[in-house]
């Protein structure tokens, strides 16, 4: 590796990682594997899922 890019990796390490952007991350990678297997599936059903299994675990 270059070091500038040992400079950024090590700058991406230090950023923090809000609960916003986890969620739209986790949620962007569950819609485009779901639409891989499945052309039916729509944003709005992952979202759905989701917040639903959040409520789950909420709940525990």
């Amino acid at each position: 590796m270059t070091d500038e890019l040992t400079k950024l990796v090590e700058a991406a390490r230090q950023r923090p990682f809000p609960e916003e952007e986890r969620e739209a991350q986790r949620r962007s990678f569950a819609y485009g594997n779901a639409k891989i297997e499945n052309d039916r599936v729509t944003w709005e059903m992952i979202v759905e899922a989701d917040e639903q299994i959040k409520a789950r675990t909420a709940a525990k």
